[in-house]
């Protein structure tokens, strides 16, 4: 009974918290996606228009399909896949959201493996 008596403000405490979820807010817009690779920073800018996204990296545009599953996950897919690898759709899972970004959790299609990243609004 002790054990109960002691968990339940912790409990208490977890079961109000609750991530913000306003995903509809980052369907359309410009945003910055910034990672580090090999303990070089890298910059992804782009822009999604509800069923389409550009994408600028490192000079280069790419398009590709949006398909939104939910509110909060969608599936790219890039229109002009250059080889096998960029053939494969990635999902995308919007976990958390501010007034100006969001956190996300991506992988491809049908894979276990996911990656988390931070994306921010700039327009």
């Amino acid at each position: 009974m002790k054990k109960i008596i002691f968990l339940f403000p912790f409990l208490v405490l977890v079961s109000c918290y609750n991530a913000e979820h306003n995903c509809k807010d980052f369907k359309t817009g410009k945003f910055k996606f910034e990672y580090e690779v090999n303990g070089v920073k890298k910059t992804t800018l782009f822009e999604r228009k509800d069923d389409i996204e550009i994408e600028t990296f490192e000079g280069k545009t790419d398009t590709a399909t949006v398909r939104w599953v939910s509110d909060c996950e969608y599936i790219l897919q890039k229109k002009h896949p250059k080889n096998m690898a960029e053939e494969k759709a990635i999902s995308m899972k919007i976990l958390t959201t501010s007034k100006d970004s969001y956190t996300f959790e991506f992988g491809m299609v049908g894979s276990e493996e996911k990656q988390r990243g931070k994306v921010y609004k700039v327009d």
